[in-house]
């Protein structure tokens, strides 16, 4: 009798691209799915496996808690049986306000604070007590935040302009901003005297307002006639709208654009901890809730373990487990006080997989996206021990993921293809590694890295001297100009700090292409991302003689049964939500009316639906042609032209918001990784973009642990030798080749890929 396997069994998969597939998935197997960028893995693993397991878990609860609950929509599939709990670490950035901290994101904070209140000494009260959010235990000097941000006058105000000339630098400060016009025509100011000509006492009521117990009032000129509105001064006005709120919810502005025009101190009264100097006085062995707060996590264990308190013990060995498991992962140089949002790509990666790691439960299905992504090869290397500790634990583990490393640790490899998008949703190849190696699929197991050679020489540099930005120390670089460069190191060795901080500040031209989000919805499609939309809809309006907004299902176009979502969503009470294409439209989106005008025999669905290799040969505007080809150029040739942004893969969206950049007309560009999510083979592609702009003239700089690309690079430099306090380093500054004689961590790394 054969030996029965336990093993997931999925049948008709049919979701977005997938093609009718039949899976079988092996129990307690590192599972990695691969394939080119949009070749369906994402399909099979989060749209019907996550999704279908998800539903079925929340099943088991009564009816008023499952309503309360997320709710999902049963897949598109004939069969999906023998499924197990799901855990999953998405390849989404982490999320957070401008509070989140390592410590609330990893929930250690609320342990933290209890413990404090429980054996701190003096006692203060209870654990929302040591909370910077909390009445009593927030600084009064800071409001919690642990740092006075000032706004840099110099920087709001250019004083050798006048206001009509925009001296203020600040966009909703100035014309043509409502409040900019009421500064220009009120009458209080010349709006044509430069700001440095200004009497003394006009420069203090500009900037600081009226003296104290003195108003003042400037005429705004409404449409429908004048008004006086009380004049309080640029800086309070700056601070009362910009800065005493959570940046984070600002909607006109980025957080940014306020905190490139202010300074921002440690508070001196919570020393930069937010928190009351009352609640500062309670401490235990000496240490008070701040300096917990700052500990490198390695020394928090050291703290937690010395705890002999009965309760203050019960309550650390709940914290233990969670710091435990970020030093596990290489993160030991972290504290809990540190911002989420100053992480590296690679920091934030292990911290979300360390979130969902604590669990001692097994007969899970932990589902990974990428989790290679922002790692350094060293880093992988502790990765791939941990899939295979889980895997030991009786788990299954799957795995979406490029990175040949990751590949080889596989029980069963299940690459997606042949192609991408519409060429895609196939299985290729399902088994183990010897198979993959004779089968004539894309992924190559013993894919060697090429070093180049033959570098460009660079004639000029861009200079950073001395730059000390977060954990940099005093590091001068030269970094040549007109040449493809790398800059590489472990996470948190100082790269991004060298680039996007102390690089971009002396070279403010540079087109800097960072890892957020690009904001994908079912609203946004290709077409409109791209900016190409406006254009289309321009050519059918002049075509038919109608209004633009006709011509899109976001305004007059809108099919009236759907409102232009090409879907209708039922209510269907406590069931499974379901989705239902629209009767009216059939999932066109557009009204009857919009649909009857054509262009060269083509409506404006019929025009959407043209892949972008198909766009140039049907719409010849040069401006929708350069703009289609930075696509192209990134190989993004066979999505539509109305895909939605929200559909797209993890390294389908990389290359889309790299194209957008691509289209600007630059002399610098710095990527931020732009390998992830994209296999070898698209790689390749990418980097052919990059000689190409190289080529033209321009300097293209990478951060990256790609080891391709690094060697493919004219120029490499190293940070380190660790990160956080123990990186911020220049180890190595030369061509790939002599990185190869290097005693650099990279260096080992580069020398085995070399070898293969």
């Amino acid at each position: 009798m054969p030996e029965k396997r336990d093993e997931i069994i999925l049948r008709g998969l049919r979701e977005n691209n997938l093609k009718n597939i039949d899976l079988n998935i092996p129990k307690e197997k590192i599972n990695v799915f691969t394939g080119l960028s949009g070749s369906g893995k994402s399909s099979v693993v989060f749209d019907t496996l996550a999704t279908e397991s998800r539903r079925q878990m929340t099943l088991n609860y009564p009816l008023y808690i499952r309503h309360q609950m997320p709710r999902y929509e049963r897949p598109h599939a004939d069969l999906m049986q023998h499924l197990s709990p799901v855990v999953v670490v998405e390849q989404k950035p982490v999320r957070g306000n401008s509070r989140s901290t390592v410590g609330t994101y990893m929930d250690i904070d609320p342990l933290i604070r209890l413990l404090f209140s429980r054996i701190g000494s003096p006692p203060i009260g209870s654990a929302t007590e040591f909370s910077s959010e909390s009445s009593f235990g927030n600084c009064p000097e800071c409001n919690g935040f642990g740092e006075v941000v000032t706004p840099d006058i110099h920087k709001l105000i250019d004083h050798t302009k006048s206001i009509r000339e925009s001296a203020v630098r600040f966009k909703p400060l100035a014309p043509p901003g409502w409040q900019g016009r009421w500064m220009r025509d009120g009458g209080l100011f010349d709006p044509d005297l430069p700001i440095k000509d200004f009497t003394e006492e006009k420069y203090n009521l500009l900037v600081y307002g009226p003296p104290e117990g003195e108003r003042a009032f400037s005429t705004y000129y409404y449409k429908e006639g004048d008004r006086d509105i009380e004049w309080d001064g640029l800086l309070p006005r700056f601070i009362r709208l910009y800065i005493n709120r959570d940046l984070t919810k600002l909607k006109i502005v980025s957080q940014e654009d306020v905190l490139a025009l202010t300074t921002r101190t440690p508070c001196p009264v919570c020393e930069g901890s937010g928190l009351n100097p009352r609640v500062l006085e309670c401490k235990i062995n000496g240490l008070n809730i701040a300096n917990y707060a700052r500990l490198e996590l390695t020394e928090l264990l050291g703290e937690l373990e010395k705890i002999g308190d009965p309760i203050g013990k019960s309550i650390a060995q709940q914290a233990h487990p969670s710091v435990k498991q970020l030093v596990g992962l290489g993160l030991g140089y972290l504290s809990l006080s540190r911002k989420m949002g100053t992480l590296s790509g690679g920091e934030a990666q292990r911290v979300k997989i360390a979130r969902h790691l604590g669990s001692s439960l097994n007969n899970i299905t932990y589902i990974f996206d990428e989790p290679s992504a922002g790692l350094h090869p060293e880093e992988i290397n502790m990765l791939t021990h941990m899939l295979e500790s889980i895997r030991d634990n009786y788990n299954t583990v799957v795995v979406i993921e490029h990175n040949l490393a990751v590949i080889k640790t596989a029980d069963e490899i299940i690459e997606m293809g042949p192609g991408a998008g519409r060429s895609g949703g196939e299985v290729v190849y399902q088994g183990g590694q010897e198979g993959l190696r004779k089968a004539s699929a894309l992924t190559d197991l013993d894919h060697t890295v090429t070093v180049n050679e033959q570098p460009r020489t660079a004639e000029n540099t861009f200079s950073i001297k001395h730059a000390s930005d977060n954990n940099l120390k005093n590091v001068s670089v030269e970094i040549p100009q007109n040449a493809l460069v790398s800059v590489c190191g472990v996470s948190g060795s100082g790269k991004s700090s060298l680039m996007f901080g102390a690089f971009t500040g002396n070279y403010p031209e540079t087109i800097a292409v960072g890892q957020g989000s690009i904001g994908t919805s079912s609203r946004s499609t290709l077409a409109t991302y791209m900016g190409i939309m406006s254009d289309i809809r321009s050519i059918l309006a002049k075509q038919s003689g109608q209004p633009a907004g006709l011509f899109s299902f976001n305004s007059l176009g809108a099919c009236p049964v759907c409102e232009g979502k090409g879907i209708t969503t039922p209510n269907v009470a406590f069931a499974d939500p379901v989705t239902v294409t629209c009767e009216a439209c059939k999932g066109t989106r557009y009204s009857d009316e919009a649909l009857s005008y054509r262009y060269k025999g083509k409506n404006i669905v019929e025009i959407l639906e043209l892949t972008i290799d198909e766009t140039n040969e049907y719409l010849e505007m040069p401006k929708i042609v350069k703009k289609v080809d930075t696509l192209k150029d990134v190989g993004l040739g066979y999505l539509t032209l109305g895909q939605t942004t929200g559909s797209l893969s993890g390294g389908e969206v990389q290359r889309l918001k790299l194209a957008s950049h691509l289209k600007k007309e630059g002399q610098i560009y710095l990527l931020d990784e732009p390998s992830l999510g994209l296999h070898t083979r698209d790689n390749a592609h990418l980097l052919d973009v990059f000689q190409a702009l190289v080529d033209k003239g321009n300097s293209v700089i990478l951060i990256e642990h790609n080891l391709n690309l690094i060697a493919a690079s004219d120029w490499v430099i190293e940070m380190g030798p660790s990160g956080g306090k123990k990186g911020g380093e220049v180890l190595f500054e030369g061509t790939p080749q002599e990185m190869l004689e290097a005693d650099t961590l990279t260096a080992k790394w580069l020398r085995d890929g070399v070898k293969g």
